[in-house]
């Protein structure tokens, strides 16, 4: 069986895997992996907070749709709405300008 390469690092398998830092590839993988990480993170919130996708639509005055869409990294945010979820969903003081 023939060994496998071994990666130096992360960036490494990145630059394999969608082009070097600054080409169209690697800038729309790195766009979508934000996105997910945003979204689980904004999961992670509403769990915390012990609230469904319809308690927290109702709470910041927007749907559930929204909500699940957010959830799935498939709406970019906005600071503005990152304050709606924050500040009216969860209760906590995140304040960030535009």
């Amino acid at each position: 069986m023939a060994d496998k390469p071994v990666l130096a690092n992360i960036d490494e398998h990145f630059t394999g895997q969608y082009g070097p830092k600054g080409t169209a590839g690697r800038k729309q993988f790195e766009e979508e992996a934000r996105a997910f990480m945003i979204a689980e993170m904004l999961k992670e919130e509403r769990r915390l907070a012990k609230l469904t996708q319809e308690e927290l639509a109702h709470k910041t005055g927007t749907k559930k749709s929204l909500i699940a869409r957010l959830e799935r990294g498939q709406i970019e945010l906005s600071t503005t709405m990152l304050n709606v979820l924050f500040e009216a969903g969860f209760g906590k003081g995140f304040v960030l300008n535009d």
